[in-house]
């Protein structure tokens, strides 16, 4: 949902502002890092050919990553200091798909390490927070992964969610984190009609390691159309935690799940408002549009949300990291920013940086207009998600003519913000 100026798109960035999740890239490990197979996919053990399904088949575990029922999910039994932690890498290609050579660089990869920790569990809820931090353990420049994110997960579910893993299943053993586990892998090659190889490793029994529904290794590679890169993450520790009450954290910085946020939309001169809810339910992250909104109502209905793993949700929330520039605003670089602003949403002043980027010539002159946050992190957002916060603001299209005034075509513009879950969760 991130946009990069100049554009050739004539639509405004907010109006179809979606979670992408799971169309990102990956196969490096940092610390540990295997040996890759001259292919440059992540080793992959023989298959057990007695437990495999046969190639692009469905698997579909219930939420919990078991097959036990609902109610003996291991999130009923969240406790604070659960925790686990993995490494990660994503890099992306130079023009024409040849690869960047040497370790990451500005503009070609990203590595580091993230964590999921409970904090504190306040039925019906368990507050996590997700870090990321280079390898020694220190903040990444990265503005997307430079700070900490709030994730309120609802311990129980409204709705039996369910995740997917195409491609074929085959068991195996496996170390990881100074443990031995049964696991299933799930590879889904989509290489020879030009789509990326994804490849999965999940704990039989996710144990601890419920808060990613057992994953000990996900990474996808990207292939066809002139597409290079990868995407990995791979277990590095995992801890179980105690009885202890914790602190509800502040909601000054969501990763998303337990917020809204409006957008104002203009399309071909039809007004139309949109908010979009945000929600979390044992370890999937929900998504979901409603059209009319009013007022500060919660989202209390997910029914038919987009639901999207944790763990996938991090590997796309890297692989947005690495496909834009690492400077804020991520504009082309050598573009000028025309003037700072103030911009005011829900009667919130936001300081603002505007761009101005020609589309097209003569009498088909346009003029994308559009405006970022001059600090994605600043005050003035507090309690924003991810999304709206990394994207633009505000994105109009006007036709430019070469007399008179400018004429506004389309636009999309945040309208307002706020949590649903608060008050202690509730």
């Amino acid at each position: 949902m991130r946009s990069t100026l100049p554009r050739s798109s004539s639509r405004p960035f907010l109006l179809c502002a979606v979670l992408a999740l799971g169309a990102a890239s990956g196969c490096e490990s940092v610390k540990p890092r295997a040996t890759p197979p001259a292919d440059g996919t992540s080793a992959i053990p023989q298959p057990d050919t007695t437990a495999s399904t046969p190639p692009d088949a469905s698997v579909t575990p219930d939420a919990g990553g078991t097959t036990s029922s609902a109610t003996a999910s291991p999130w009923q039994r969240a406790r604070v200091g659960d925790r686990v932690e993995y490494a990660f890498s994503a890099h992306r290609g130079r023009p024409g798909g040849q690869r960047v050579a040497g370790p990451p660089g500005p503009g070609t990869g990203v590595a580091g390490h993230v964590a999921l920790e409970v904090v504190a569990v306040q039925a019906p809820w368990a507050w996590l927070t997700v870090t990321f931090t280079d390898d020694q353990g220190k903040p990444l420049a990265h503005p997307r992964l430079s700070q900490g994110r709030v994730l309120p997960m609802r311990m129980e579910e409204t709705q039996a969610w369910k995740a997917e893993h195409r491609g074929q299943r085959s068991t195996e053993q496996t170390t990881a984190a100074g443990r031995t586990w049964d696991a299933q892998r799930y590879l889904h090659d989509s290489r020879p009609s030009d789509g990326p190889l994804q490849n999965r490793l999940y704990a039989s029994e996710p144990g601890p390691l419920y808060l990613t529904h057992g994953l000990l290794d996900a990474s996808t590679t990207l292939s066809g159309f002139g597409a290079s890169g990868s995407q990995q993450l791979t277990l590095v520790s995992f801890r179980q935690g105690t009885d202890a009450a914790g602190t509800l954290p502040v909601m000054e910085r969501p990763w998303g799940p337990g917020t809204w946020y409006d957008v104002r939309q203009d399309i071909s001169g039809t007004p139309s408002v949109r908010r979009v809810c945000l929600g979390a339910e044992r370890g999937f992250l929900l998504r979901k549009d409603l059209t009319g909104p009013t007022g500060d109502a919660p989202c209390a209905d997910f029914q038919e949300a987009d639901a999207t793993p944790v763990e996938e949700a991090l590997l796309a929330l890297v692989s947005e990291a690495v496909s834009l520039p690492q400077q804020w605003p991520p504009v082309t670089a050598g573009t000028v920013p025309s003037r700072r602003e103030t911009l005011t949403v829900a009667q919130r002043p936001i300081p603002a940086i505007v761009f101005e980027t020609p589309l097209g010539e003569g009498a088909e002159r346009r003029v994308q207009v559009a405006s970022y946050a001059a600090d994605p992190w600043g005050a003035a957002l507090h309690g924003l998600a991810d999304e709206p916060r990394f994207g633009t603001l505000s994105d109009a299209i006007f036709r430019a003519p070469l007399k008179g005034k400018r004429v506004a075509e389309d636009s999309g513009a945040l309208a307002g913000w706020g949590a649903w879950v608060k008050d202690g969760g509730k």
